[in-house]
């Protein structure tokens, strides 16, 4: 069955600062797949996203899309991508024109499809949001309920693959939780391909059953969720696994506060 994201020898160099953002990345998503990227900053990831996204171009190796290459296409071949893979950015607010209503953010995506009043009904209800919220503006909802939008405009053309850069990373920690329970619902919901990308090993652990360590632009450790976190064979590993903390801890800590409040 072939990958519906495969990449192979993948090295992108930027000559102007003499930087080897990637260095020989290799791995395989399978469709229906929870694939998490996790490392710290400057391992390589957000270049990786920007290259598995066809938002940048690799200076070696390939970069294959549902057995197709996408490494060399140009941009006006690049369609079928565009819809088929999308993307949740860290920054709901920047991600989101705060001159537009929510309405027509979501349906942004869509064109002139027919249903499209029917489909931003559908995807904030999805995402759980009132249906009075297509009327409003980003800036009148949280940051958590920003992103909840930013996730419902990327399901809007109906993606198979959904990369979430970041996600919850500028969010409080009691919100983080709702976010990343949001995700894994809606991965079952509409059959989607999760590619998660974070430097919080808890966070990816959470909603990842199969995860790639990232430094200094190389792939150091790729397996399963649990035979990664319970028997790590690289020590960058095991160094960010004893410096993560527990998602389930601080929320804990949370509700403790709360309670001596």
């Amino acid at each position: 069955m072939t990958p519906i994201i495969e990449v192979r020898d993948l090295e992108r160099r930027y000559a102007r600062r003499a930087v080897r953002a990637l260095r020989g990345v290799s791995f395989e998503v399978e469709a229906g797949q929870r694939f998490g990227i996790v490392g710290e900053s400057g391992s390589g990831k957000s270049t990786l996203v920007r290259l598995l996204a066809a938002l940048d171009k690799p200076t070696a190796g390939t970069v294959s899309f549902q057995g197709r290459r996408i490494d060399t296409l140009p941009e006006r071949k690049l369609k079928f991508l565009r819809s088929e893979l999308q993307i949740v950015f860290q920054d709901p607010m920047g991600s989101l024109d705060p001159r537009m209503r929510v309405r027509d953010i979501i349906a942004e995506p869509l064109g002139r499809t027919p249903g499209r009043v029917e489909r931003v009904t559908e995807l904030l209800e999805a995402v759980g949001l009132p249906a009075d919220a297509a009327g409003r503006y980003p800036h009148q909802f949280s940051g958590g309920q920003r992103q909840r939008i930013s996730i419902a405009r990327a399901l809007a053309p109906n993606p198979s693959v959904l990369v979430a850069d970041e996600p919850v990373s500028a969010l409080d920690v009691s919100v983080r939780a709702q976010i990343l329970d949001l995700l894994a619902s809606l991965v079952d919901q509409f059959a989607l391909t999760l590619v998660f990308v974070s430097h919080d090993l808890g966070v990816v652990r959470h909603v990842c059953d199969r995860v790639a360590v990232m430094r200094r632009g190389e792939i150091v450790e790729l397996g399963d969720v649990d035979q990664v976190y319970d028997a790590p064979e690289h020590e960058y590993t095991r160094e960010l696994l004893a410096a993560a903390p527990s998602l389930r801890a601080a929320l804990a800590r949370l509700s403790e506060g709360s309670e001596g409040a």
